[in-house]
């Protein structure tokens, strides 16, 4: 492992006023949002689609730092017969792959899940980094809710995926590859935001113990981890001012300065919320380490929609991811303004 290469990657992913863009969608979730907007789900739809976006040249090249592929993507040619991941390097923007195996039940612990994919991993990454991948991503799921067996979730679920989670950086650091960490507390739940901060903070603290044990260098990684909101079902609202605070308190007492930079999800949240959460964030300044975005829908619902499977729609869905990730861009540097928004409309 070569920590000097690792930690300039790490700080390139969370560079000043860029982000990731999360496209690495199963085949599964993109089908869902390909039927929503009546296009067929084929393979030469899922690579018009991500081409258009890599091929965005304002987005990719000033605003979006990497892009998360899976496994599809990251073998795939543009039309002209270009690898995608050559569009991306090309732009100046850094490929990574998603390398977990999703979820499934976690045994003794209704309700609960546990991501999977350690086995043959090192070799998935020896493969990934042949074919351009410089980082990687590992999503583990924690559902906040009342479950079959109890409140959830059990210690056994937060112990169970934060090992895993420091397993795979470990794997990733050792073939020179650096992880996105990513545990998140879902929104789903009927849950109030206190209930999120305390899961938020159990899972923040025990997988930075994790990570210590697995010998996972701080500096050569990027934590992805959620924010702190109330759940979806709980009929409550949290103003943008706190769920920054509460969401920076969280972090400052549980994330190390070593790490490089924080990189979070959207999970559900809408676009410009997501947008205005993390500029509220950079104006609480200064932190010890970056703040960026790692957005998938929260900057893809818009340039899905004004595609809409049609190669005439192009340059209109190119303008919107374009719009979407100066946003978030302005967001990482604190200098978003709603305005901004309805001046685009």
């Amino acid at each position: 492992m070569n920590l000097a290469e690792l930690n300039k990657v790490a700080e390139a992913m969370v560079a000043r006023g860029r982000g990731i863009l999360a496209a690495d969608e199963s085949s599964g979730t993109i089908k869902k949002r390909f039927d929503a907007l009546g296009v067929e789900s084929t393979t030469e739809n899922r690579r018009d689609y991500r081409e258009m976006l890599f091929r965005s040249t304002e987005a990719m090249s000033k605003y979006i730092s990497g892009v998360i592929l899976y496994d599809e993507t990251i073998r795939q040619a543009a039309k002209d017969g270009t690898p995608l991941v050559k569009l991306i390097e090309k732009a100046g923007s850094i490929p990574g792959i998603k390398v977990d195996k999703g979820t499934k039940p976690l045994p003794f612990c209704p309700g609960e899940v546990v991501t999977e994919g350690l086995d043959g991993l090192r070799e998935r990454l020896v493969e990934y980094r042949g074919l351009g991948a410089k980082f990687a991503k590992w999503r583990a799921v924690i559902d906040i809710a009342n479950g079959p067996g109890g409140p959830i979730p059990s210690y056994t679920c937060i112990r169970t995926n934060t090992h895993a989670l420091a397993r795979y950086a470990a794997l990733c650091q050792d073939e020179g590859i650096v992880p996105i960490v990513e545990p998140e507390v879902l929104m789903d739940g009927d849950h109030d935001i206190e209930r999120c901060y305390h899961v938020t903070e159990m899972v923040l603290k025990l997988q930075f113990e994790e990570l210590y044990f697995q010998r996972v260098a701080l500096e050569g990684m990027v934590l992805k981890p959620n924010m702190v909101v109330p759940g979806k079902k709980s009929g409550k609202r949290a103003s943008v001012e706190e769920v920054a605070e509460k969401t920076l308190r969280v972090l400052k007492t549980c994330v190390p300065a070593a790490v490089p930079g924080i990189a979070f999800l959207s999970g559900g949240q809408s676009d410009e919320e997501a947008t205005a959460h993390l500029d509220t964030m950079n104006r609480m300044g200064p932190l010890p380490w970056g703040l960026t975005f790692s957005y998938g829908r929260a900057l893809q619902h818009a340039p899905q929609k004004a595609w809409s499977g049609k190669s005439e729609n192009v340059a209109a869905a190119q303008r919107a991811f374009n719009h979407r990730a100066m946003m978030n861009g302005l967001a990482a540097t604190g200098q978003w303004k709603a305005d901004l928004e309805r001046k685009a409309a």
